[in-house]
């Protein structure tokens, strides 16, 4: 200690006042130090932020698209006199969004219908299509606080100007009994935790294959889709049954291969007849979620639902398949109401095993 202080006294006594350049240039060094040591913190924080940016990956919407992929990604021809005599194809965006509203409006029926037969009481908050973020969010916090309520859920898909994971994140995590918050999806993934609750379609897939006697260990199962509602918390889902879990979606190079080499099939991509018999490989077992609604001027709404699988093709091949209507739809609604039913016996003090 003693040392260190002589040699500090011993160096400052040597130390001369410099000429005025010098103290300039000092300066003007400093400042050009200190300016490209700024430059290179906000480079080192660009880097951080694209290492980050890689490591998560683009942010994509799946668009299953019916066309060959490598014809999707060729560049666009030349303009040309045969070109300008050509005619488009016209998207119809009004008939698209007529046919997800048309899916939300048979589960919204199913569900109240469903609750109504066991019992549960439901109150439907329906909103107009151009409301407002606010008001959705509102609508959600009176239902967390009522305390009557054990159950929360938001139907989607909703309107293109919210942000569907503000109004997910809104829910009570106690009465989130689509299991769409994220710490239920988050210890799901882990499986050392054990999720209040879990996506009732998740639930439904396993509930039809462990109820039908299939084993899953070690079996290969692939998931056609990745939403948070399906795909994602299905193959979480099955990997805490040791499944072996491939996921396809609308980028995978050859879906049809990799289905062809699966035991299990689970799709809910959307897309109506989307799953041949030829991507199924003899006995395999299939999960059809997939609810598309096609026009049907005999049906009393106008429309009846399909499923993503050709069923007539897939029932030549398959040991098993789900049929749509009356496969996985009726399930899932009755895991919904098994999941409300678990929310008001926490409430309760009641344990599992209670009738």
């Amino acid at each position: 200690m003693g040392g260190a202080a002589v040699a500090l006294l011993a160096a400052t006594r040597r130390r001369s006042t410099p000429p005025v350049t010098s103290l300039l240039h000092r300066a003007a060094r400093g400042l050009h130090e200190s300016t490209a040591a700024a430059e290179e913190d906000k480079a080192r924080t660009r880097r951080r932020r694209s290492s980050s940016s890689r490591l998560l990956g683009p942010d994509i919407s799946d668009t299953w698209d019916p066309a060959p992929r490598a014809a999707a990604r060729q560049p666009p021809p030349r303009a040309s006199a045969v070109d300008c005599e050509s005619t488009a194809t016209i998207i119809d965006g009004k008939s698209i969004a007529e046919d997800i509203r048309k899916d939300s409006q048979s589960y919204v029926r199913f569900k109240v219908k469903g609750c109504e037969e066991v019992g549960i009481k439901s109150l439907l908050a329906e909103l107009p299509e151009n409301c407002t973020e606010d008001e959705v969010v509102d609508s959600v916090s009176r239902f967390n606080e009522n305390p009557s309520v054990h159950g929360v859920l938001v139907q989607l898909p909703l309107p293109q100007h919210m942000d569907e994971e503000k109004i997910l994140n809104a829910i009570s995590l106690d009465k989130d009994v689509d299991g769409f918050h994220p710490l239920n999806v988050g210890n799901l993934a882990l499986r050392s935790r054990k999720p209040l609750f879990v996506s009732c379609a998740a639930k439904a897939c396993l509930e039809l294959l462990l109820q039908s006697g299939i084993d899953l260990m070690g079996k290969h199962v692939t998931i056609i889709g990745r939403s948070k509602v399906v795909g994602l918390p299905t193959s979480l889902l099955l990997q805490r049954h040791h499944a072996t879990v491939s996921v396809i979606h609308a980028f995978t190079a050859n879906p049809e291969e990799i289905t062809r080499e699966s035991d299990i099939v689970i799709s809910a991509a959307g897309v109506a007849n989307l799953v041949r018999g030829s991507w199924l490989k003899q006995g395999a077992v299939v999960i059809d979620v997939g609810t598309n609604p096609i026009e049907d001027p005999a049906s009393d709404y106008g429309y009846r639902l399909t499923g993503d699988v050709c069923f007539e093709e897939a029932v030549t091949v398959a040991s098993a398949i789900t049929p749509v209507p009356g496969g996985v739809g009726p399930v899932t609604i009755a895991m919904l109401l098994a999941n409300t039913l678990d929310s008001a016996k926490r409430v309760y003090g009641l344990s599992d095993s209670t009738p």
